[in-house]
């Protein structure tokens, strides 16, 4: 008879637990704190534990870490009703084999259950070691799918295997591949983000590669790249789908056997870099259209996690939207508590077509022009569901020409310069914001050069 151990301080939770695995045939005991279920781990033997988070002397993380180092084999399931993102993920790391978030139907745990002690008998999980360098939550979200992404995160992050993370733009793709770095064994090592897209095509080899002295005009000195760079730490690739078809063989070289060539040179350069690429791109279709290699994909897209857009996970709005207001209280010094219904429910009702990011800005917004203790339609200048129109993206005639209607209706002495100067400062701040700052990067993706662009940031 297979062994089940229930750990949680509310005696109704013991009763009920141990209530309907009896019924099942199952031999439960009980525990109502870590210490005690260290004890009964140790005596009783069993086979799976069924423990809460949060309890009194010693919580649910510390104690499955403890069960785990006495015993890696053991299965455990973990259950809480406050899931955080940094609980899941190292509840995961620790070995869990699962981790639920309450309130739960019976039929969920017992499938789950009966799922679990049958893979007990086929495997045992990994056990990890938790990270000093952790940093807080910033991954928000409590829906199913947000919870199977930090369960993905908790068992990925500490192998060097290569992730492929697929979603659309602005939910979050950068924020997961910088959670699987600081759950990893390479946190204390340099995590290098590099946007493929943002690169001009003719120098992403060398940014990435590196290159010898008379390489190329221009090419004054050795120049070390980001793959030297990174050397021990964690690349992350995002947008990959846009990598030039040029590049992919020499992409793939490094990924089969970790050496690199710098432009211009003969020598091929070892490095020990862990790849976490992402994409909004459908790299099938690529691979089907000739514009991406299908044995680079099958490279990359060795452990592949799926990120769900906002309109497929609207429980978590309420969340987001809490996180966003604390983070902007203490840029803004502002005491805002709450958000009103009503915009509350026409956000609810909103597919966020810019997903998270969308949903920061118009949060950041509000937040800037609230008088008040909580954010209202109007703070946040929102358009109700009924009148908002969603436009396609890429209508760019159709924004310009809604920015010069607004600013004929402004006036003034002074419209013709006073626009045009606007647009560029604008232009100039996304095209610094896209390359990280980098100047040279800049001014190639402006097409002016480096003096002009100097010039210009100093207007």
């Amino acid at each position: 008879m297979d062994r089940i151990l229930v750990v949680d301080d509310e005696k109704g939770v013991r009763h009920s637990f141990k209530k309907i695995f009896d019924r099942l045939g199952y031999d439960v005991i009980t525990a109502e704190n870590g210490l005690e279920a260290i004890e009964k781990a140790d005596e009783e033997k069993p086979i799976l534990v069924i423990m809460d988070v949060s309890m009194p002397k010693m919580d649910g993380l510390e104690t499955l870490q403890r069960l785990k180092t006495v015993n890696p084999a053991l299965t455990v399931i973990m259950m809480t009703a406050h899931s955080t993102s940094e609980k899941a993920i190292t509840a995961m790391k620790y070995g869990a084999y699962d981790y639920l978030s309450k309130p739960f139907e019976n039929d969920q745990l017992i499938s789950l259950v009966q799922k679990a002690l049958a893979d007990s008998k086929m495997t045992s999980p990994v056990t990890f070691a938790e990270s000093a360098a952790e940093e807080g939550d910033r991954i928000i979200g409590k829906s199913p799918a947000m919870l199977d992404i930090f369960k993905k995160i908790g068992q990925v992050s500490e192998s060097d295997v290569t992730v492929l993370l697929r979603g659309d733009t602005g939910t979050g793709k950068e924020l997961i591949a910088r959670a699987i770095y600081h759950h990893s064994k390479r946190v204390n090592r340099p995590f290098l983000p590099v946007n493929c897209s943002a690169i001009p095509e003719h120098l992403l080899e060398s940014e990435l590669f590196g290159y010898e002295k008379g390489a190329f005009t221009g090419a004054d000195s050795r120049r070390i790249g980001k793959f030297e760079q990174c050397d021990t730490g964690t690349m992350f690739l995002d947008e990959i789908g846009d990598m030039p078809l040029s590049l992919q063989a020499k992409w793939l070289r490094v990924l089969q056997d970790g050496s690199i060539q710098r432009l211009g040179g003969k020598e091929h350069i070892s490095t020990d870099v862990r790849i976490i690429t992402a994409t909004n791109k459908n790299l099938e279709d690529l691979v089907e259209k000739g514009t991406f290699r299908d044995d680079l994909y099958w490279r990359l897209n060795v452990v592949s996690i799926e990120v769900p857009a906002l309109k497929e996970r609207k429980d978590d709005i309420s969340n987001l939207i809490q996180y966003f207001i604390h983070k902007y209280n203490s840029a803004f010094s502002k005491e805002v508590t709450s958000i009103s219904p009503e915009l509350l429910k026409e956000f609810e009702k909103y597919d966020w077509p810019g997903n998270v990011r969308e949903l920061q800005g118009v949060v950041q917004r509000g937040m800037v022009l609230c008088q008040r203790d909580f954010l209202s339609i109007e703070d946040c200048e929102w358009t109700p569901s009924a009148d908002r129109k969603v436009k396609k993206t890429g209508d760019a005639d159709t924004f310009i020409s809604r920015a010069v209607d607004l600013i004929m209706q402004k006036g003034g002495d002074n419209i013709y310069k006073d626009s045009v100067a606007a647009f560029e400062r604008i232009l100039v701040e996304k095209a610094l914001d896209k390359t990280n700052n980098n100047q040279v990067l800049t001014a190639k993706l402006l097409g002016i050069s480096r003096n002009t662009l100097r010039s210009k940031i100093g207007k």
